[in-house]
């Protein structure tokens, strides 16, 4: 099993109409996005990174490659690390009016995340898929350590079932862009430091 995991959320993207753009394509970091993940990639340097695993979507993996790059490696994509299939159900309509298109589903969200029937994935099968590749991936690089770049709520969701946590705590604390978990992998697992970039 690897000594340490780092979890990484992507870095801010280039919206200005505010599309829930969920896995569309075109969707790039920002300028300020790139000097995120830059940022990233000077918090891990000192580390040992064997490898560096990504989510297949372009936000995560150019702020994947800002990590690889620090330690001449080619980051690897990995399918599911993808987001939350719930996004891909909004995918391309505009945050402000989703409640016209999608009426009480983001406030459902926002309130009980456990309670919501009309999701393609539920919050416990998101938690199992990214908690379960994580862990997989763990198990490949014995007494080392892996950076893992992924979504907001993929993220969350892994972090509370590893650490023995309960889902209901979903919304509580939450991922900012580019900010570092570092986790030891046990029974549970233990989240010894968190970075995340200036405001």
């Amino acid at each position: 099993m690897a000594s340490v995991v780092h979890l990484v959320r992507h870095g801010e993207v280039e919206n200005p109409h505010h599309t829930v753009y969920a896995d569309l394509p075109g969707f790039n970091l920002s300028a300020r996005g790139r000097r995120q993940a830059a940022w990233a990639g000077s918090v891990l340097a000192p580390c040992r990174i064997a490898a560096v695993y990504t989510s297949p979507l372009d936000r995560a993996v150019q702020t994947a490659s800002a990590i690889a790059d620090r330690h001449e490696l080619a980051c690897k994509v990995v399918p599911d690390l993808t987001e939350w299939a719930l996004m891909n159900r909004w995918r391309g309509v505009p945050w402000p009016e989703l409640d016209r298109y999608r009426p009480g589903e983001l406030d459902a969200y926002l309130t009980d995340p456990l309670r919501m029937d009309f999701s393609p994935e539920s919050v416990e099968q998101l938690a199992a898929r990214i908690a379960g590749t994580v862990s997989d991936l763990a198990e490949s690089h014995p007494d080392q350590e892996i950076a893992v770049v992924c979504h907001q709520d993929p993220i969350q969701a892994a972090r509370l079932k590893l650490t023995g946590r309960s889902l209901a705590l979903l919304h509580h604390a939450k991922p900012r862009h580019c900010e570092v978990f570092s986790l030891v992998p046990g029974a549970p697992w233990k989240e010894n430091a968190r970075h995340a970039p200036a405001p």
